[in-house]
């Protein structure tokens, strides 16, 4: 990496460090979500993997409330798009306007133009509009009369969109998909949380209360942190043999392409080092599965008629996949042999 990446990313954290500033947003989010750690904790995965993150559940459940947390506690720039049937593309990205004063056209950026964008059911814009975050999304970048604006570091979409309600809506499509590095859904509070809910949301709103504990360039730090995690031989190919059996399923018509490898990997290491990790285990992709990969397939025709989801096909895969065995040696390994020292399979070697 060159210093002026380095400089743009940030300096590496101590791991006591890593972990505070990690929980202590965690523990700012749950101020508002109640009863939910592990989507909470999933949902700063994928900021700190440098990925986007699609937020996908039935009305009422708190989609956009997560989406609002996680940018409020960070003190960074924030956007949020409302995504109607008639919003433009110029709205997301940018417009140049003739300026009579200069006698020339200056850009006026858009809405994707800040560290996290929070586009509100994104699936109820056109297609045209919703091809607008394409290019941002993946290469950190826009494009608006042939002149590339880059975008800040960090940046994140958290996209919300509601599966059930189909009128008045836009199916994304799969290259839009693909982008998002997980998909996640909110799911029901237990009867405990919803009576912590009852309690603190009753007369007031916890969201307006909220105040940032972090800020852009902690979390670029947090970021190159997570980019020095260790992945064993071993890990990385049992990566490539879940994202194959994708492609190999015979109730798939369309596997995991190899940016959801890419992802999953980065989520992996992510998710480790807010485990308190400096390595990835097989356990991480496992868990992670489901949110990064399900989301990119489609199943078969004859899957869909027997009413088999992408989350169930996905499980299934990951239950027949085998784990790698060789407590002591990974078989994928090639580097010559070194004494164990008591150290794990999947640890990285250590002076």
């Amino acid at each position: 990496m060159t210093q002026q990446t380095w400089d743009e990313v940030g300096g590496l954290l101590p791991h006591d460090e890593f972990r505070a500033a990690s929980e202590a947003i965690v523990d700012n989010i749950e101020q508002v979500i109640e009863g939910k750690t592990a989507t909470v904790r999933l949902a700063l995965a994928v900021l700190l993997a440098e990925g986007h993150l699609l937020i996908e559940d039935v009305p009422g459940v708190g989609k956009t409330k997560l989406a609002k947390a996680l940018a409020r506690s960070i003190d960074c720039s924030v956007r949020r798009i409302q995504f109607t049937p008639d919003l433009l593309p110029s709205d997301v990205t940018g417009v140049s306007v003739y300026n009579q004063e200069t006698h020339d056209f200056e850009f006026r950026p858009g809405a994707v133009f800040a560290n996290l964008v929070v586009g509100d059911e994104i699936n109820r814009a056109s297609p045209k509009t919703q091809s607008a975050l394409l290019e941002c999304m993946e290469e950190r970048q826009v494009t608006v009369d042939g002149v590339t604006y880059q975008l800040q570091t960090p940046f994140m979409v958290i996209a919300t969109q509601n599966p059930i309600e189909m009128e008045g809506t836009y199916p994304l499509p799969e290259a839009q998909r693909d982008r998002f590095t997980a998909r996640i859904a909110m799911g029901y509070p237990g009867p405990e949380a919803e009576l912590a809910m009852l309690d603190g949301h009753g007369a007031t709103d916890p969201l307006q209360e909220l105040r940032p504990v972090s800020d852009a360039a902690t979390v670029r730090r947090l970021i190159a942190h997570v980019r020095q995690v260790h992945v064993a031989d071993a890990v990385k190919q049992y990566a490539i043999d879940l994202v194959t059996a994708t492609r190999e399923a015979p109730d798939l018509r369309l596997g995991a392409s190899p940016r959801a490898t890419l992802q999953l990997l980065r989520t992996a290491r992510a998710v480790a080092a807010l485990e308190g990790r400096d390595y990835v285990l097989p356990d991480d992709l496992q868990v992670l599965a489901v949110p990064v990969l399900a989301h990119r397939i489609i199943p078969t025709a004859d899957a869909q008629l027997a009413r088999r989801t992408t989350d169930a096909i996905v499980s299934e895969l990951v239950h027949r996949l085998p784990l790698p065995h060789d407590r002591k040696r990974s078989p994928y390994d090639t580097r010559p042999p070194a004494p164990n020292n008591g150290r794990g399979p999947y640890e990285p070697r250590r002076p």
